[in-house]
Protein backbone atom coordinates (compact mmCIF):
# COMPACT_ATOMS: atom_id res chain seq x y z
CA UNK A 1 0.00 0.00 0.00
CA UNK A 2 1.84 3.14 -0.94
CA UNK A 3 1.84 6.00 1.04
CA UNK A 4 -0.75 8.66 -0.36
CA UNK A 5 -3.40 6.12 -0.25
CA UNK A 6 -2.28 5.27 3.76
CA UNK A 7 -2.90 8.89 4.32
CA UNK A 8 -6.22 9.23 2.55
CA UNK A 9 -7.40 6.05 5.11
CA UNK A 10 -6.27 7.85 8.24
CA UNK A 11 -8.19 10.92 7.18
CA UNK A 12 -11.05 9.63 6.27
CA UNK A 13 -11.33 7.62 9.40
CA UNK A 14 -12.05 10.35 11.34
CA UNK A 15 -8.36 10.73 13.10
CA UNK A 16 -7.47 13.51 11.38
CA UNK A 17 -11.14 15.61 12.25
CA UNK A 18 -10.75 14.23 15.85
CA UNK A 19 -7.08 15.64 15.60
CA UNK A 20 -8.11 18.58 14.78
CA UNK A 21 -10.95 19.23 16.59
CA UNK A 22 -8.59 18.50 19.85
CA UNK A 23 -6.10 20.90 18.68
CA UNK A 24 -9.06 24.03 17.99
CA UNK A 25 -10.51 22.95 21.43
CA UNK A 26 -6.80 22.99 22.92
CA UNK A 27 -5.98 26.66 21.41
CA UNK A 28 -9.37 28.10 22.79
CA UNK A 29 -8.96 26.10 26.47
CA UNK A 30 -5.29 27.91 26.48
CA UNK A 31 -6.64 31.30 25.99
CA UNK A 32 -8.93 30.77 28.91
CA UNK A 33 -6.20 29.44 31.45
CA UNK A 34 -3.80 32.05 30.37
CA UNK A 35 -6.48 35.51 31.64
CA UNK A 36 -7.09 32.88 34.31
CA UNK A 37 -3.76 33.05 35.22
CA UNK A 38 -2.73 36.63 34.13
CA UNK A 39 -5.64 38.46 34.62
CA UNK A 40 -7.75 36.51 38.01
CA UNK A 41 -4.94 34.49 40.17
CA UNK A 42 -1.77 36.91 39.99
CA UNK A 43 -3.15 40.02 40.74
CA UNK A 44 -3.97 38.89 44.02
CA UNK A 45 -0.91 36.99 44.62
CA UNK A 46 1.19 40.40 43.19
CA UNK A 47 -0.81 42.19 45.73
CA UNK A 48 -0.62 40.05 49.07
CA UNK A 49 3.45 40.51 48.00
CA UNK A 50 4.06 44.19 47.71
CA UNK A 51 1.72 45.31 45.25
CA UNK A 52 3.89 43.45 42.31
CA UNK A 53 3.02 43.01 38.83
CA UNK A 54 4.58 39.54 37.79
CA UNK A 55 4.49 40.91 34.05
CA UNK A 56 7.06 43.10 34.96
CA UNK A 57 9.01 41.18 37.46
CA UNK A 58 12.80 40.37 36.03
CA UNK A 59 16.73 40.83 36.82
CA UNK A 60 17.97 43.49 34.74
CA UNK A 61 21.07 42.69 33.01
CA UNK A 62 21.42 45.44 30.79
CA UNK A 63 19.52 48.86 31.32
CA UNK A 64 18.06 50.19 28.40
CA UNK A 65 20.40 52.64 26.23
CA UNK A 66 20.58 55.22 23.51
CA UNK A 67 22.31 53.77 20.56
CA UNK A 68 25.06 55.86 18.62
CA UNK A 69 22.50 56.84 16.23
CA UNK A 70 19.53 57.97 18.44
CA UNK A 71 17.71 54.77 18.36
CA UNK A 72 16.55 52.94 21.50
CA UNK A 73 18.41 49.44 22.69
CA UNK A 74 15.43 48.19 25.30
CA UNK A 75 16.72 46.66 28.67
CA UNK A 76 18.24 43.25 28.44
CA UNK A 77 16.81 40.95 31.57
CA UNK A 78 15.80 37.74 32.79
CA UNK A 79 11.89 37.71 33.34
CA UNK A 80 11.19 35.87 35.89
CA UNK A 81 7.79 36.68 36.79
CA UNK A 82 6.50 35.78 32.84
CA UNK A 83 8.23 32.03 34.00
CA UNK A 84 6.38 32.22 36.74
CA UNK A 85 3.30 33.24 34.94
CA UNK A 86 3.79 30.14 32.59
CA UNK A 87 4.23 27.60 35.33
CA UNK A 88 1.14 28.40 36.73
CA UNK A 89 -0.83 28.10 33.87
CA UNK A 90 0.96 24.78 33.26
CA UNK A 91 0.31 23.52 36.70
CA UNK A 92 -3.61 24.30 35.58
CA UNK A 93 -4.15 22.63 32.53
CA UNK A 94 -1.82 19.73 33.66
CA UNK A 95 -4.76 19.29 36.42
CA UNK A 96 -7.42 19.77 34.13
CA UNK A 97 -6.15 17.42 31.90
CA UNK A 98 -5.83 14.98 35.05
CA UNK A 99 -9.26 15.71 36.02
CA UNK A 100 -10.44 14.98 32.44
CA UNK A 101 -8.45 11.73 31.97
CA UNK A 102 -9.98 10.66 35.59
CA UNK A 103 -13.92 11.20 34.56
CA UNK A 104 -13.29 9.48 31.11
CA UNK A 105 -11.73 6.34 32.96
CA UNK A 106 -14.33 6.26 35.46
CA UNK A 107 -17.06 6.29 32.67
CA UNK A 108 -14.84 3.40 30.51
CA UNK A 109 -14.86 1.60 33.88
CA UNK A 110 -18.75 1.57 34.61
CA UNK A 111 -19.65 0.81 30.80
CA UNK A 112 -16.75 -2.55 30.99
CA UNK A 113 -18.43 -3.31 33.85
CA UNK A 114 -21.08 -6.48 33.68
CA UNK A 115 -24.75 -5.81 34.48
CA UNK A 116 -25.73 -8.95 37.63
CA UNK A 117 -27.70 -11.24 35.95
Amino acid sequence: MGFVQEFKEFAVKGNAMDMAVGLILGAAFNKIVNSIVTDLIMPPIGMLIGGVDFKNLMIVLKEAAKGPAGEDIPAVGIRYGMFINTVVEFLIVALSVFVVVKMMNRLVRKREEPKPA
